[in-house]
């Protein structure tokens, strides 16, 4: 970089040459500087978005490929070590007390040393070998008799109502079908080559189809209870993700409870979808969700889910550097065990309902304590005078929903069964998208609806420890075994 030049030195014409130079030059620092801060705050952005995750973003961890970051609780440990706790009675296979066959393996009839004859021999050991048996369909033919009369009348039986052609499939490869193409999510080309396999019984792709249109038409009245069922409920889990359908864009919108499951697709996301489903609105209980504006404006009690809080707590803690974060994951966790022992204690005769009270006051005064350092650390952005509101930070906008909807925060700690999360949604659409994952798409607005009945179905099935391909077997044969809607 050359040296200034001396100032004493020139002349008063060079002093104004040299200012007419430089004058222009500062208004272009100016606007290089500004230019700099933007550039500066759009790679902070972008640097942001790239440290995005399933850890500390609402991402599903399928996004994470191959930069999966390690995984780290913010469960507190436990004084228990890993693995089965003493006393634990386990699921070791054990020897049945009434095998189906019995195998001898008898030993020679004359002792291999002396050739004297061996007395009476005694079992010394018993081995058992669990195993399948040898599966094989079997073709049951019908015959209709008929007579005639003397006086010309005639006389035909009639088949059993489940008998409607002179060949088909029986409930129990039907229900073999749908539990594998739609429950386990194994495709249409697999389903029928496992059939094949297991069974012995080739099947054509659409038969496979067709078994799932036909349970689906079944299971169809039951899954519209189920539905009304969940309405009823006092605590209910919503949630909703995308799915391919028609080369198109649609949302399967789901609904849960502990016991029941309930599904629906709809080319829309939010209050249309609400209104065509004919469920949401009617909901009057606590409705556990992530905070999506549109749940928020239904007419019903609301509960957010903090694992979401969780994670962006997390970004901003680890990613940020925002100090604050660390302190408000530290209460909601605090939070979460207290409640879960306050359940546990709640069920003893010397539980104390005042002590968790203060408890629940001290926690929402450090919370509010907080998010006042938060706010102060990240002030709200300036109108620009543009239309709209002013653009403003992941920190700010959370910091506003955790002070907007502390009631809907802490909803876990002041009403009984609300949940701290809402894993019983999110769980619930973990399979439509292994199932998208596997056919790539639902062709039809149909197959995704059938898929949403059997899904429901199979589900609540489930969760109320049923065996699922028996209820499809009894669905196939007239007589659907109903959940428990209580």
């Amino acid at each position: 970089m050359p040296n200034p030049p001396d100032l004493l030195q020139l002349s008063h014409a060079q002093k104004d040459a040299l200012i007419l130079t430089l004058w222009p030059l500062q208004q272009q620092v100016k606007d290089l500087v500004a230019q700099m801060a933007v550039m500066q705050e759009r790679i902070k952005q972008l640097e942001g978005r790239l440290a995005l995750n399933s850890k500390n973003s609402s991402k599903p961890p399928s996004s994470d490929a191959l930069f999966k970051p390690a995984p780290k609780s913010l469960r507190v440990a436990a004084k228990n070590s890993t693995g089965g706790q003493k006393d634990h009675p386990g699921t070791t296979l054990c020897q049945a007390a009434q095998p189906d066959k019995i195998v001898v393996h008898n030993v020679p009839d004359h002792c291999q040393a002396c050739r004297c004859e061996l007395p009476f021999a005694y079992v010394a050991e018993t081995r058992q070998v669990f195993d399948l048996p040898e599966v094989k369909y079997e073709v049951t033919e019908h015959h209709a008799m008929q007579a005639i009369c003397k006086c010309g009348r005639v006389h035909t039986a009639q088949f059993p109502a489940d008998v409607r052609a002179p060949v088909q499939y029986g409930p129990r490869v039907q229900a073999a079908m749908v539990h594998l193409n739609l429950n386990h999510a194994v495709s249409i080309q697999r389903t029928a080559a496992l059939v094949k396999d297991f069974f012995g019984l080739p099947v054509s792709q659409a038969a496979v189809v067709k078994a799932t249109q036909t349970g689906a038409d079944i299971l169809q009245p039951t899954v519209q209870d189920i539905g009304q069922a969940v309405v009823r409920s006092a605590v209910a889990h919503a949630d909703e993700t995308g799915l391919r359908v028609a080369k198109k864009l649609h949302w399967l919108h789901v609904l849960a409870t502990d016991t029941l499951s309930w599904m629906g697709c709809h080319p829309k996301r939010g209050g249309q979808a609400f209104e065509s489903l004919a469920l949401l609105e009617h909901f009057k209980g606590v409705l556990v969700h992530d905070g999506w504006l549109p749940y928020k404006a239904l007419a019903c009690q609301h509960a957010l889910c903090n694992q979401h809080h969780l994670r962006e707590l997390t970004y901003l803690l680890e990613q940020q550097g925002q100090a604050w974060a660390g302190d408000m994951i530290e209460v909601l966790t605090h939070a979460n065990h207290q409640d879960n022992l306050n359940c546990a204690e709640g069920k003893t005769p010397n539980y104390d309902s005042q002590k968790y009270q203060r408890e629940v006051r001290d926690l929402r005064a450090l919370y509010d304590a907080i998010l006042a350092q938060a706010l102060a650390e990240n002030p709200i952005a300036p109108s620009s005078g543009k239309r709209g509101r002013p653009k403003q930070s992941k920190a700010t906008n959370l910091i506003g929903r955790l002070r907007d909807y502390s009631d809907d925060v802490w909803r876990f700690m002041t009403q009984a069964n609300v949940p701290f999360t809402n894993n019983l949604a999110e769980q619930a659409v973990r399979m439509p998208k292994v199932k998208q994952k596997v056919s790539g798409c639902f062709r039809t607005p149909q197959g995704a609806q059938n898929y949403c009945v059997i899904r429901s179905y199979c589900a609540t099935m489930h969760k109320q420890g049923a065996n699922i391909f028996e209820s499809l077997v009894a669905a196939f044969k007239g007589s659907t075994p109903q959940p428990f809607f209580g």
